[in-house]
């Protein structure tokens, strides 16, 4: 067609703006609106189905028979209307009927028609209708014709709304009753305990007009937008308090490059010409961004439209006018915030006085929003399904985020037994930071090495709050996946660099990059074939950093510029076989040869490792071993290879223990064989994090553990009041004709020998 996609929208809502202000009934509208999108887009079929009482409902056709109007009615999933309005998306199909979803309905008279288009009608970020146009000769709808129909659905939602045509929740359960106690499961995303009132983050913005009177209004009301939200950003990044040259400058980075993003703008300005006021226009572009993220498989390049979207609320609240969010009109008790996502710059803006706890139903560990609520110290529970639902404004919470739950209205026996936990915890937490002087030697004089793993510039506090020995897995991806674009080398230097001058004489290894497969990266081209089926096991680690030898070669070169005047730690993630790790060990000694040519100060010593994660190295670990300056034991992905078994799976996560004895059977195995070889060996990984779990590793002589930094004086406490030898004679014993676990033995002789496993 000619026109193009705002010409059209813009010709049919100047005719619906005169329909809608007309006072006639709803369904007459509703009528006249068929007609107009027909007769403009030269639609032989054009039709309207809103959701009533569950049910999507044909309120008005032009094309189909008119005897179906209000009979025909499909359920959420239903035929290609009921797909679109479950999944909230666009179809366009040239022949209809080879669509798997489609569902033939004979009393509409539609057989004759072929192609076949549709758009959700979107109110509140649900689908409550939708609106089709149909032709008989088979072809897809051109771009500019999906676009105007989109543009007309949003102004449909406003009509429809006003006129109660469709359930008030758009199809949603009805929420709990208000006085009921509950109790919801989520996903842990930064640990802790907090009690506080549900605080809803957005205030739902009303946007009461969707047709422009003047469309160069409307512009300039945007452009004044824009400049006042920049200056929000600029001043945020500005009082950030976090200090200089943390992850979260990169954070903000990347979220202003998203505010002074002309695509984002230009795309605002476009629905604004096809005929929409500013507020409307803002809504119209966020959600083709929702309708995106719902698109698109991969996490991490959703969480980055996350801070897109919440600019995209940001300048819709100051446009409107309307109430800010709860940061903006202040907290005035101990709050837990309630909201879909977050942005980081949103999460700032609270008063950290008053905010104890968030909660979202999305987010991920690597999240904008997570890397800053770590850093601020604020636990985050995620993934919480349908809380908006459960939760009311102002509702009593305990929330929980290690126990990965959240306690709603609860009662007051609740009340008691969560504040007993927190008090425990808080003197636990006292104990444990008196050890961080304490020197891990168990009762029988055996010196065991407690380190941290790491990835964050604000993760190395805890080598002085904890006391631990050093950094024995500093995690280098974190860098690349809170970055909008590829690190560059200098600030990967100068990160090294942080890292080994905030930990001075203590040890730091450095695990290269483990990116790609369930961490891939937005800006990093995986030219896989398709989808991953299993992306733990797939192009990921040293594999991905092998096959894009320059990604490897500027990280080689960071760290050895910034290991200089000292011993440098490097460690190679997911090692399957020899070879591996010699062509890694050659790629970093060429750097080291290219940079000693140019003069420059290099290491007093490389120390070159692997990570035993791929049980195959195993096998070889007689050919391996004599290569090798340490080993480090990964147990998290070790065990899920071992047994199969992905970690992240509800069903298997309790199911394979670490204590059982395939597992122990297989770590004493390769413990032995380095300890023949003079090979040190370390185990990084939660498995060590565990006071049960790391006493069964001392018992099969590793003495060498890398942990999270909260379990760190646990751990001292543990180590301190055990005698080494015996547990190692009793572990003995158990391998050699084990039950199905050694938990409970372990914990038994625990008990009987007084370790502190608290």
């Amino acid at each position: 067609m000619a026109l193009t996609a705002a010409a059209s929208a813009r010709e049919i809502l100047t005719r619906l703006h005169d329909v809608m202000a007309k006072r006639l009934p709803a369904q007459s509208k509703l009528n006249s609106v068929v007609e107009i999108i027909g007769t403009v887009l030269d639609s032989e079929v054009c039709s309207i189905y809103l959701l009533r009482e569950g049910l999507l409902e044909l309120f008005a056709t032009r094309g189909l028979a008119q005897e179906a109007v209000h009979v025909t009615k499909l359920a959420l999933g239903e035929g290609l209307v009921g797909t679109i309005a479950k999944n909230v998306e666009t179809l366009n199909l040239d022949e209809a009927a080879t669509h798997p979803d489609f569902a033939y309905r004979p009393e509409t008279g539609e057989d004759r028609f072929h192609s076949f288009a549709g758009v959700p009608i979107i109110r509140r970020e649900r689908a409550v209708g939708v609106l089709a146009v149909q032709h008989v000769e088979p072809r897809r709808y051109a771009d500019v014709e999906i676009e105007a129909l989109q543009t007309v659905a949003m102004v449909l939602s406003e009509l429809i709304a006003n006129a109660d045509l469709v359930d008030s929740t758009g199809g949603a359960t009805t929420r709990l009753q208000p006085t009921a106690a509950a109790h919801a499961h989520g996903f842990k995303l930064v640990d802790g305990m907090a009690a506080g009132v549900a605080v809803f983050h957005q205030p739902r913005i009303t946007i009461e007009h969707t047709v422009a009177e003047d469309v160069e209004v409307e512009r300039h009301r945007v452009y004044a937008a824009f400049d006042k939200m920049r200056d929000q950003i600029e001043r945020m990044a500005s009082q950030a308090e976090f200090g200089g040259g943390g992850e979260h400058d990169e954070v903000l980075a990347t979220y202003k490059m998203f505010a002074y993003d002309e695509g984002w703008s230009r795309r605002i300005n476009e629905a604004i010409d096809s005929g929409l006021t500013a507020e409307a226009a803002i809504e119209r572009v966020q959600q083709r961004t929702r309708q995106r993220m719902r698109e698109i498989d991969d996490a991490l390049l959703r969480d980055r439209m996350h801070d897109l979207e919440d600019l995209s609320n940001r300048l819709l609240r100051i446009v409107s006018g309307q109430l800010g969010t709860a940061a903006q009109m202040g907290l005035r008790h101990d709050s837990i915030l309630i909201a879909r996502n977050l942005g980081p710059a949103e999460l700032l803006e609270y008063d950290r006085r008053r905010l104890k706890g968030v909660i979202l139903e999305e987010g991920s560990l690597t999240a904008h929003v997570t890397i800053v609520a770590r850093a601020m110290g604020i636990p985050v529970l995620g993934r919480v399904r349908d809380i908006r639902r459960l939760i009311a404004e102002g509702d009593m919470l305990l929330l929980d985020s290690g126990e990965e739950s959240v306690f709603i209205r609860p009662s007051p026996a609740m009340i008691e037994v969560f504040e007993a936990k927190l008090v425990v915890s808080q003197k636990r937490r006292a104990a444990f930071a008196e050890l961080r002087g304490e020197v891990p030697v168990t009762r029988d004089g055996h010196r065991v090495t407690v380190m941290i793993n790491a990835g964050l510039r604000d993760d190395l506090a805890a080598l002085d709050l904890t006391g631990a020995d050093g950094i024995g897995l500093f995690r280098t991806e974190f860098q690349f996946l809170v970055s909008a674009t590829l690190p560059q080398r200098e600030a990967q230097r100068r990160l090294y660099k942080d890292v080994l001058d905030s930990a001075g004489e203590r040890p730091v290894t450095f695990r290269t990059v483990d990116i790609g497969g369930d961490k891939a990266l937005p800006y990093l081209n995986h030219d896989a074939d398709g989808e991953e089926e299993n992306p733990a096991m797939g192009w990921r680690a040293l594999r991905l950093a092998l096959d894009r030898d320059g990604l490897m070669k500027a990280q080689a070169r960071a760290l050895i510029e910034a290991g200089a005047g000292k011993t440098l730690n490097i460690m190679f993630p997911m090692v399957s076989e020899p070879w591996e790790f010699d062509a890694a060990r050659e790629l970093f000694e060429a750097q080291r040869g290219w940079l000693a040519a140019r003069g420059k100060k290099l290491p007093t010593e490389i120390r070159y490792g692997a990570m035993l994660e791929v049980p195959a190295l195993a096998e070889v670990l007689d050919l391996l071993l004599p290569r090798v300056d340490f080993l480090s034991i990964g147990t998290n992905d070790l065990t899920q290879f071992l047994f199969a078994a992905d970690r992240a799976h509800p069903k298997l996560a309790l199911r394979y223990d670490w204590l059982s004895p395939s597992i122990l059977r297989f770590l004493k195995r390769v413990v032995d064989q380095a300890h023949a070889a003079g090979v040190p060996i370390a185990v990084c990984g939660e498995m060590g994090g565990r006071p049960l779990e790391a006493m069964a590793l001392i018992g099969l002589g590793i003495d060498r553990l890398s942990i999270t930094p909260a379990a760190v004086g646990p751990i001292k406490a543990m180590v301190r009041s055990l005698d080494r030898a015996p547990l190692i004679e009793a572990m003995q014993v158990w391998l050699a004709d084990p039950g199905r676990s050694l938990r409970e033995p372990l914990a038994a002789w625990a008990v009987e020998h007084s370790v502190e496993l608290a």
